[in-house]
């Protein structure tokens, strides 16, 4: 780890004690499973990823990157944790999931080498653990074709989100392991937005994810004041096919 990649250490050693837990339906992981259908649905149904390629930024144990697999899309599942990605691996393995790799690279890294190269790229969850988000976003800006979708998922930054996802899903209901998330690290719709204008994406569509704690339930709603989902794309080239 050179102290140029863009990534905490104390993040990455977060998450990566907590490895052998992302396929337990019951852990700390519980609610990425919850949501995953919801967002797998949400981005097919803007960006139809069979048979297309797709890279999965920061995609932990592989839970949303299985999931387009499955889906029939060629997917890249990147992470800098090690450990998350020896147990992606090893599930794809078990579960027979076909059309899914991993690499432990970064971001800006596979931007260099492989830049204009996937249909749709995908970074959930992601953005509020890093130190530098522009970076990454500016990454996935160069990663996606002309006319390809970038897709973002992250929390706003203000008394409702830390109460809900910080102090509600993290102290009071254990949802989440203490300290998952940093207030000072949450980003606002504004932020994420101009980030991206400035990466050269244009925001397409947005929406919120809300939860009922009692019955677990969560549905996508026009409230994007806690969580949140950005769906962005890289203009085509002028005189292209749609």
């Amino acid at each position: 780890m050179t102290e140029n990649v863009n990534a905490d250490p104390a993040e990455l050693a977060k998450f990566s004690e907590l490895a052998h837990r992302w396929w337990d339906l019951e852990s700390e992981f519980r609610p990425l499973h919850e949501i995953n259908p919801l967002r797998l649905e949400w981005i097919d149904g803007i960006a139809p990823i069979s048979q297309r390629r797709v890279v999965d930024i920061g995609c932990g144990g592989g839970i949303l990157a299985d999931s387009m697999a499955r889906k029939g899309a060629e997917v890249l599942g990147i992470d800098l944790a090690g450990k998350a990605l020896k147990v992606a691996q090893l599930h794809a393995l078990e579960a027979g999931t076909r059309g899914v790799k991993y690499r432990e690279i970064s971001a800006e890294a596979l931007a260099a080498e492989q830049p204009g190269s996937f249909d749709v790229v995908t970074c959930m969850e992601m953005l509020e653990h890093v130190p530098k988000p522009a970076s990454v976003i500016q990454a996935c800006a160069t990663l996606v074709k002309p006319g390809g979708w970038v897709f973002f998922s992250t929390i706003n930054r203000n008394l409702k989100s830390f109460a809900l996802a910080i102090v509600g899903a993290e102290y009071i209901l254990g949802m989440l392991p203490r300290g998952t998330h940093e207030y000072a690290k949450l980003i606002r719709p504004s932020e994420l937005a101009s980030y991206c204008r400035a990466a050269g994406l244009d925001l397409r569509h947005a929406r919120g994810m809300e939860h009922n704690p009692l019955t677990r339930r969560y549905w996508l709603s026009a409230d994007t004041s806690v969580n949140y989902m950005f769906a962005t794309q890289r203009p085509p080239l002028p005189g292209a096919q749609r």
